[in-house]
């Protein structure tokens, strides 16, 4: 009679419609997490091989003696370049490289981008438009193209590498944080803040920048990602960091010409770059769908 009458009999489940979206959260925070966690362990190997390089190297960067093109072994277990240098101790400090050339030029991207976005979005209507067509403009050119007009005008250098590349992103950092602050300006929290006589600068601090920052690092990971794949770049084509630095770079650039007799050579500062560039970008992803309140809603 319960299932002719539609109710459900006493101490049955009741497989109602909470049930299924209970479910789907359940699989999507699974997701989230797995991405999150997977991005965290890839990036975790490379930050962990380039601390392991500040106090110990299988062998100095300037030693020669591994033999010209060796293979991989018990005393090189990546083999030798060219020069006989150990593949295993430049690839360590390659990841040193990789790691502050991101985090070096997504801080100047960030501290020029936000304080771009944060004008345009507080000036004057004019100026408004006058910066946002700089910003449309900056960012036609592509990133690489823009650090390496940036480094021809100074010699090569890690230094100049790293602000390059900074200035070069920092139009799209500009973009997403005027977006982000025009948003909340109008907003009515905001509103109420300067009717009750807040002053610009606790606006920003209470109320823009914690409602910029989900997003904003977003951004930056992915922007971490573009500038170690820059410096790459730079590096391959003559223009990053010179030697003794060890860029994974000037090492696929140092390779590519015994590719074919040594391929370890390009295979191993390749991996290192997929690796940490596809770990940037698992973490960004993880954190895109757990700070967008609309991702979660959706998947509700």
């Amino acid at each position: 009679m319960s299932e002719l009458s539609g109710t459900v009999a006493p101490g049955s489940a009741d497989p109602g419609p909470e049930t299924a979206p209970t479910h789907r959260r359940g699989g999507r925070a699974v997701r989230r997490s797995a991405t999150l966690t997977a991005g965290l362990v890839l990036v975790g190997i490379v930050v962990l091989m380039a601390l392991v390089s500040l106090v110990w190297l299988p062998y100095p960067l300037d030693d020669t003696s591994g033999g010209r093109l060796s293979g991989p072994s018990g005393e090189h277990l990546l083999g030798t370049d060219k020069l006989g240098r150990d593949l295993l101790s430049q690839l360590m400090v390659g990841a040193r490289i990789a790691l502050l050339v991101g985090a070096g030029s997504v801080l100047i991207a960030a501290v020029l981008g936000v304080a771009i976005g944060l004008l345009a979005a507080l000036a004057a209507p004019w100026l408004d438009d006058a910066i946002s067509a700089f910003i449309d403009v900056a960012i036609a050119f592509p990133v690489l193209l823009t650090a390496m007009l940036i480094v021809a005008l100074q010699p090569p250098s890690l230094g100049s590498a790293i602000l390059a590349i900074g200035l070069a992103m920092s139009a799209i950092v500009a973009r997403v944080s005027r977006i982000l602050a025009k948003r909340a300006v109008g907003s009515q929290y905001v509103i109420a803040a300067r009717t009750s006589g807040t002053r610009t600068l606790g606006i920003i601090r209470r109320h823009l920048l914690p409602n910029m920052a989900p997003t904003l690092a977003v951004t930056l990971a992915l922007q971490f990602g573009a500038a170690v794949l820059a410096e790459a770049s730079l590096s391959y084509l003559g223009l990053g960091a010179p030697p003794p630095n060890a860029s994974w770079g000037r090492l696929l650039q140092e390779a590519q010409g015994t590719v074919l007799t040594a391929p370890i050579g390009a295979i191993a500062p390749g991996v290192a770059l997929v690796v940490l560039v596809l770990g940037v970008n698992f973490v960004a992803d993880g954190l895109r769908d757990a700070a967008d309140p609309t991702r979660r809603g959706r998947s509700a």
